[in-house]
């Protein structure tokens, strides 16, 4: 298992930036792959971005790609989202979570391969 505890969350402005981070703690070895979601009021949890624990492969949802970057602190053992050119569609509670064990990168889309769920730091971006 690991722990996972998430940061950085607070009020914006439309056409701010704002860097979130995912301290990941206990079974690192068995990561396999690192997702941030979030969920906007009223809406199900949906995917933002995901990274290959082993470096290499990075993915984004259509709508913030180009204004997010996930990546990897190794030495600290952090995942952090770099979330430019916030808009208020991007106002929802973000969460990290990992997928464990040798589960093949084409899983990255999958909720129900995640499991370790954050608390969720919540961004509001106001207009």
């Amino acid at each position: 298992q690991v722990q996972l505890v998430e940061s950085g969350g607070g009020l914006v402005q439309a056409g701010d930036s704002l860097r979130l981070s995912c301290a990941v703690s206990g079974r690192t070895f068995r990561v396999a792959t690192m997702g941030w979601f979030r969920r906007t009021p009223g809406k199900v949890r949906e995917f933002v971005a995901a990274l290959a624990w082993s470096g290499g492969n990075t993915d984004y949802a259509d709508s913030v790609k180009g204004r997010f970057t996930i990546s990897r602190d190794n030495a600290k053992n952090t995942v952090a989202l770099q979330m430019n050119s916030l808009n208020p569609g991007d106002t929802a509670v973000y969460y990290c979570a990992p997928i464990m064990g040798s589960t093949s990168w084409c899983s990255r889309l999958l909720q129900r391969k995640y499991n370790n769920w954050g608390q969720g730091t919540h961004v509001p971006v106001s207009s």
